[in-house]
């Protein structure tokens, strides 16, 4: 099943997407990888989830990476007195304490002290996803004092957000950490990252993976634009969370914040997934907004590595429909005469390292050649990377014999991944280059590929050849796999 667009798909599995044929469906409607969110369900949903997931892995053959999006921090504000609910008003005075008493119009507990310590008179609480406001006018170590900016009703256990303050904790939560453990030993391929601040939060979830999987710093946080290109440099891809970013940023300046997020992983070579909201009418109906096909458009045509479906395919009513217009909306755009052109003109200067001259020389000879498909060997991924990071024109097939690998590169743009055995040499690489090109149906007899590798072969890391083969008549007939 190879896909004929470039850009992959994520759907996030919930109670929508629960069963077997279901995720077998998403998965033949366009789903490259799954994304299991473990802010919601029980331990044992997502262990059942990866099961089914590796069960239609083995019935399609073809590799499917799997996403744990870790939680993070929360904070909430406890709970009300009566039926749960207040109403509080533009003006009034609001106060936030460690007494666990139930809450009124007038105050409420928020059980987080580390927090208190970071406030300042005129410091902005966002309560419920920004639709109440409070500023602060006064704070000690266990409570603060504040007027409501923007009132409405407040029910129990809203979520809170600081914006504007980078917070003195670690992005890893005791929940995370078994979660993560838990992922590890179930056999994820990415791990997302939740709250990311600074690139020194990668270090605790690197030290906890080791090269087990792969990390994934989650954009949430205004703080993390002004550390960008060293959190890009910490962590193996990026998440553009627009939901949260957008709570804590005017929403003019998500476009903007999205579009550098893209270029910074474009220029380094990370995968990056655009994230949030982005068929969002289609959790109740079963056409999305022209809006919203437009959202999608923009992340192809800047060149997102991956975009991303959540509440739609977890919890709607059209989870499977969800994917299928993603998939026809994608395909519509890398169909797009303009489309290569704006591709090309943000395409990057290569390092000065013989893995990238070797890369960019695999996509301009594709393109003057007019190759079906190039093919890069790789053992640990990192040739695939740097051949998706010049965005060719051709499609790329990622030869790996590791399972795991190939079920990492799932996330990245344009690359095709397939397990195949150990090569010798050289003249065993390109039988095998064309075998596996003929049988995906990614060329025929007569076309050339060009293939890059590293000598010595199996060694990671050591991009440092290029190849262009022609492809015999009987390729795809041995026993190449």
């Amino acid at each position: 099943m190879m896909r004929s667009r470039k850009a992959k798909i994520m759907a996030t599995l919930g109670p929508a997407s629960d069963d077997r044929e279901v995720i077998a469906t998403l998965f033949r409607a366009g789903a490259d990888l799954f994304r299991l969110n473990f802010s919601h369900g029980e331990l044992e949903d997502h262990r059942r989830r990866v099961e089914i997931i590796r069960s239609v892995e083995e019935e399609a053959g073809r590799p499917i990476g799997i996403l744990l999006d870790l939680q993070g921090p929360k904070f909430r504000l406890g709970a009300f007195g009566g039926d749960g609910t207040v109403e509080v008003h533009a003006g009034e005075a609001f106060r936030l304490d460690l007494d666990d008493r139930p809450g009124d119009a007038r105050r409420v507990t928020f059980p987080h002290p580390e927090l208190y310590r970071t406030l300042a008179p005129g410091s902005t609480l966002l309560v419920d996803d920004g639709r109440l406001r409070f500023t602060v006018t006064a704070h000690g170590e266990d409570f603060a004092e504040t007027e409501v900016e923007v009132g409405g009703e407040l029910s129990d256990r809203k979520g809170v957000n600081v914006p504007g303050v980078v917070l003195p904790l670690s992005a890893m939560t005791e929940k995370d950490r078994r979660d993560a453990a838990l992922g590890l030993e179930l056999g994820v391929d990415w791990i997302a990252l939740s709250f990311v601040q600074r690139a020194a939060d990668a270090d605790e979830l690197r030290g906890l993976v080791g090269n087990r999987c792969r990390t994934m710093a989650k954009l949430e946080k205004p703080a993390a634009l002004d550390g960008l290109a060293s959190i890009v440099d910490a962590f193996d891809a990026v998440m553009v969370a627009r939901g949260d970013l957008g709570v804590e940023m005017p929403p003019e300046t998500i476009p903007t914040a999205q579009r550098r997020i893209v270029r910074a992983c474009r220029r380094t070579g990370k995968p990056v997934v655009v994230a949030t909201q982005m068929l969002e009418s289609m959790i109740t109906s079963p056409v999305p907004t022209r809006a919203e096909a437009s959202d999608v458009a923009t992340a192809v045509y800047e060149g997102a590595d991956v975009v991303m479906l959540s509440a739609e395919t977890a919890a709607g009513q059209y989870p499977v429909e969800s994917v299928q217009i993603m998939n026809r909306i994608v395909e519509q755009i890398e169909g797009d005469e303009y489309y290569r052109a704006g591709i090309e003109g943000e395409r990057m200067n290569p390092e000065s390292t013989v893995a990238d001259a070797i890369c960019y020389s695999l996509q301009s000879t594709a393109h003057v050649l007019s190759a079906p498909a190039v093919v890069a060997f790789t053992a640990s991924g990192f040739s695939a990377l740097r051949a998706a990071r010049e965005r060719p024109a051709a499609p790329i097939l990622a030869l790996t014999p590791s399972r795991e690998t190939a079920r990492q590169l799932a996330l990245v743009w344009g690359v095709h991944p397939v397990r195949v055995g150990d090569v010798a040499d050289e003249q065993e690489m390109v039988e095998v280059a064309c075998d596996v090109a003929v049988r995906e149906e990614a060329a025929r007899p007569g076309d050339r590929l060009v293939i890059a590798a590293g000598v010595p072969f199996g060694t990671s890391g050591t991009t440092n050849m290029m190849r262009v083969a022609e492809v015999p008549t009987g390729a795809g007939e041995g026993t190449s796999s």
